[in-house]
């Protein structure tokens, strides 16, 4: 049975929280990839960035629907995910448009289980973490690979 460690890409590309939005996503594009981990100084995992996370960018801020009732204003949609899309949608840097604690996967974590999560989930990039070290990194064509090999 294929694990992880087996179909990891090992030759990683990582971005810093410090990064300006506009260099990350010319990594992204020359490296043809869908998503870098984030790492701090020490090299520890701190997030993910997507292009998804950069797309956002484009969006327009949605305005909260509001509605009164007994003379008080009750808005719809919640500040709390108001400010989160805002922060997106304005960020300069990678730590404002990173998505925070990324799902990862250990090195013997099965394929199956890999597509399960790619598929349902709707991750496009997994992060391989073994001792809380970032060891590699999974994409789609990762495991679509495993389905032309010789």
């Amino acid at each position: 049975m294929k694990t992880a460690k087996d179909i990891m890409t090992t030759d990683l590309v990582t971005v810093s929280p410090d990064m300006e939005i506009t260099r990350a996503a010319e990594l992204l594009i020359e490296n043809r990839i869908n998503g870098v981990p984030v790492v701090d100084i020490s090299g520890k995992l701190v997030g993910i960035l997507c292009q998804s996370d950069l797309i956002v960018q484009q969006k327009k801020l949605p305005i909260p629907s509001l509605f009164t009732f007994l003379d008080g204003i009750i808005a719809l949609t919640s500040m709390k995910q108001l400010e989160k899309e805002a922060q997106k949608i304005t960020a300069t840097t990678v730590v404002h448009a990173m998505t925070r604690n990324p799902v990862t996967v250990k090195p013997d974590t099965a394929i199956e289980t890999l597509a399960e999560l790619m598929a349902d989930k709707k991750f496009h990039t997994l992060p391989v973490v073994d001792n809380e070290k970032l060891i590699g990194i999974i994409g789609k064509e990762d495991i679509l690979r495993t389905l032309i090999r010789y």
